[in-house]
């Protein structure tokens, strides 16, 4: 069973619960573009409208020139934006986010001929909340599920965060479905695990995974005051090269889906199962499974200055990879560098795409 989707919801009251407002149209489809924000995609602004915070939307189905709808794959049914032709990319988000901060690739991509397609994983967005299905195995499987819905033979991933540790998984479980792996700000899954565990700096810069494991006391913590912790999480992890992001439209659109119902708890659970997993056979057959060696060509962007994931935690993950390996830092960003700097990443994602030979 499934909780409802409010993915359509629109204000969020004071507990953290959808309204009846700004609903989208009857047809799925949402209304106009307002002028707020800066200037993107052939003058779409990037950020929702004035009518409201969430736009006519709700809080999830965001305006844009991207269409929404959703797709069934391993059990579950998964909200997708999708714009373009061409080969698929399919973009994972990571914590505390969800597909919308992809709003700048889904663009650049289809521009450059690519089939762009931003998913919510499992428990946020407008995809469907279970109450198991959380550990990295079964994410994963998501993901190449919505690969097969969509009717395409291969994707190349392009995963940040927790959608980075996904994309790595993805790669090793699935490999004839990923075409090409892309990850940002999160290590391969093993580097990460010996991270967290050896390295007392990067184990500090995740203290919050570590705060996740108590029961409960998180949830309301992230949904407390309109989800305020979201807003404070993303301006402490972003770089300060770059001060038009965030601005507070964009934190207001990630608060309020965070305060949709259940999204709290399942952005949690993954974390939970990483830690908790560690001594469990669960948790010590997935990280022997993550030894096969990842074999599709990869491209590993990072932030020098992102304080959530150290630079040298994720420096090493080339060691899993059995196929060209780019590694890419970006100076003077944090741990969102495609929001940070939306230009430069779209433009050396794109590069490496359509390289056909991406060198070592």
């Amino acid at each position: 069973m499934t909780v409802p989707d409010s993915s359509a919801s629109g204000p969020v009251g004071p507990e953290g619960q959808a309204g009846p407002e700004g609903r989208e149209s009857p047809n799925g489809q949402a209304g106009p573009v307002g002028s707020s924000g800066s200037t993107g995609h052939s003058g779409f602004s990037g950020l929702p409208s004035s009518s409201g915070p969430a736009g006519s939307g709700g809080p999830v189905r965001l305006d844009g020139p991207w269409t929404h709808r959703d797709v069934a794959a391993n059990g579950a049914r998964f909200h997708i934006a999708e714009l373009g032709e061409g080969p698929l990319v399919l973009l994972l988000h990571g914590f505390p986010q969800f597909w919308w901060t992809w709003r700048h690739q889904l663009t650049a991509l289809a521009d450059a001929g690519f089939r762009a397609v931003a998913m919510d994983l499992r428990g946020v967005g407008g995809s469907d909340r279970t109450p198991r299905g959380y550990d990295p195995a079964n994410l994963a499987l998501d993901i190449t599920g919505v690969i097969r819905s969509l009717g395409e033979p291969d994707a190349a991933l392009v995963g940040h965060d927790m959608g980075g540790y996904l994309a790595w998984t993805a790669a090793v479980m699935r490999p004839k479905l990923v075409r090409r792996l892309v990850v940002s700000s999160m290590p391969h899954p093993r580097r990460w695990r010996s991270s967290m565990l050896s390295d007392f700096a990067q184990s500090r810069a995740g203290s919050y995974i570590w705060g996740f494991q108590r029961p409960w006391v998180p949830e309301r913590q992230l949904v407390a005051d309109d989800a305020a912790l979201v807003g404070r999480l993303i301006r402490d992890w972003a770089g300060p090269r770059t001060p038009e992001f965030p601005d507070d439209a964009a934190v207001d659109v990630y608060r309020r889906a965070m305060c949709i119902p259940s999204t709290a708890h399942c952005s949690i659970e993954p974390y939970r199962w990483m830690v908790r997993s560690l001594a469990r056979p669960d948790g010590i057959q997935f990280n022997r499974r993550m030894k096969r060696p990842v074999r599709v060509p990869t491209l590993h962007l990072h932030g020098s200055l992102d304080p959530a994931i150290r630079t040298r935690s994720a420096a090493g993950s080339g060691e899993y990879v059995e196929a060209p390996y780019r590694w890419r830092l970006f100076d003077g960003l944090g741990h969102f560098p495609h929001e940070e700097d939306p230009g430069g990443f779209s433009a050396e994602l794109i590069n490496w795409l359509k390289d056909p030979e991406p060198d070592r």
